[in-house]
């Protein structure tokens, strides 16, 4: 069918639209917004790829998916070879498909939108990922390798800590996952909400991990339950990706009253601990005006949040304009859409607190742009005179996060940069003789896609490190 179609008629098919939920259903919900494609509609959308010879979105990918033979396998309706080489480059495609940002990566070198839209290769890649889900008994079983012998420990079930896994285990090296908390997938469980990416999709790829014989021990906390020495003992090589789950703080009065939660902990009590039901241990602020402060996916993901438990105003707070912001495009405007306020060009100087010390408002500097800083956004000035309150009873830090340094104060040898972060060379080895890492623990606050790739170049570091170990 593909093969039929000229370039005049790939030209002609309009992008796709993704299914999603009514917002002003949905933002009193925690069920998925987009709805995925129909596969019609895969189909029709896969026929608008080009298939051109350079690929310039296998190098916009940081795993290296092979995107033109995935998608000319889905146009010719093939779905269990598209399923299969969609699955042979990425662990975690189902995930991919849902939060990686396609649109600065692959799409964002799409050839097919030099003239219009690209190609919506994220739509693509979750269509696959979750037909494949769903039809495990279509798909080639996959063979277990011959053991090699060789151990290594993982630091972290997140992104990069399950991809390398993954990879580690297809190449025979028995792997073992060690976990700081009680469930599996990092950010990808306690980050990222259930609006965005359903932690059954989380469970089934982890459950795919086990069956290729991975090991996950949870509640081990390295650094303290364990050393990174003791598993240098054990194993015959590490690897680190325990991400950076420390909030970098705001630094002003009134940070400490009750109602001011950083977004770590906010959207951990929610998405972790199941803290929007009365019936459980680790119950949540559910304020009727929260201001979140941030213009990332994080500040994205803890506003929409609180308008789903019930918030009457659920704001953003941010000291730049939209332009500036970090935050994915469609993030930003399925908030518009289910009813968040956007207050820009403003920065938070004091947090008010009543005589019991629970926040009542949150004191804000008018801010313009001057010139570019170091990240090349205009930095913001502040308007001398010109401040506002916000009538709040809850207030989220979502600026950013940074390394925790409990594993890294155990390992005095292990070379840190200025930030904490672990530094590595390109194949992620740290200054440890078969220590590596990746993923925000060196990166800082990143995407999932990149932990991943990291998690990827890395496993194939560690092969080579065991291949030439006695």
């Amino acid at each position: 069918m593909n093969k039929k179609l000229t370039s005049k008629d790939r030209m002609a098919i309009e992008r796709v639209k993704m299914p999603e939920q009514d917002p002003k259903r949905r933002n009193s919900n925690f069920e998925e917004v987009n709805q995925g494609l129909t596969e019609e509609q895969a189909i029709r959308e896969a026929q608008r790829c080009l298939l051109c010879k350079t690929r310039p979105c296998v190098a916009g990918c940081p795993v290296r998916v092979r995107i033109p033979e995935f998608i000319a396998a889905l146009a010719e309706g093939d779905l269990p070879e598209a399923a299969r080489i969609l699955l042979e480059e990425n662990t975690l495609p189902a995930v991919c498909g849902r939060v990686c940002p396609q649109e600065t990566q692959c799409e964002k070198v799409c050839v097919r939108g030099s003239k219009g839209s690209p190609v919506a290769i994220g739509y693509l890649e979750r269509f696959v990922a979750d037909w494949a889900l769903a039809h495990p008994e279509k798909l080639p079983k996959e063979n277990k390798p011959e053991p090699t012998g060789k151990k290594v420990a993982i630091v972290g079930s997140g992104p990069a800590g399950l991809t390398i896994a993954g990879e580690l285990a297809r190449m025979g090296h028995a792997v073992t996952i060690f976990e700081a908390l009680h469930d599996t997938g990092g950010v990808l469980r306690y980050g990222i909400p259930e609006f965005r990416l359903p932690k059954r999709i989380v469970d089934i790829e982890v459950e795919r991990l086990k069956n290729l014989g991975v090991e996950i021990e949870c509640n081990v906390v390295v650094g303290k339950t364990v050393t990174l020495e003791e598993l240098r003992e054990e194993f015959d090589a590490v690897f680190i990706g325990n991400g950076a789950g420390l909030p970098i703080m705001l630094n002003i009065d009134g940070e400490n009253l009750k109602g001011v939660y950083s977004a770590n902990e906010y959207l951990t009590r929610v998405n972790l601990m199941a803290a929007w039901r009365e019936d459980v241990p680790t119950p949540i602020i559910h304020g009727k005006r929260v201001a979140v402060i941030g213009g990332g996916n994080t500040a994205m993901d803890a506003v929409r949040t609180s308008k789903r438990l019930g918030a009457e105003r659920s704001i953003i707070v941010y000291r730049r304009t939209e332009v500036e912001m970090p935050a994915r495009n469609e993030e930003i405007q399925h908030a518009k859409e289910e009813g968040i306020e956007f207050i820009l060009l403003a920065s938070p100087i004091e947090i008010l607190g009543d005589e019991n010390g629970w926040v009542k408002g949150l004191l804000c500097q008018r801010m313009k742009l001057g010139e570019p800083d170091a990240s090349g956004r205009r930095r913001p000035v502040p308007i001398e005179g010109d401040t506002f309150v916000l009538d709040v009873d809850v207030v989220v830090n979502a600026i950013g996060t940074r390394a925790n340094p409990l594993l890294t104060a155990t390992a005095p040898d292990l070379k840190l940069n200025k930030w904490g972060n672990i530094e590595t060379d390109d194949n992620g080895a740290t200054s440890l003789p078969g220590v590596f890492a990746g993923g925000d623990i060196v990166r800082g606050g990143a995407t999932v896609i990149l932990a991943m790739g990291d998690g990827k170049s890395a496993a194939v570091a560690i092969d080579k490190y065991l291949n030439q170990k006695n």
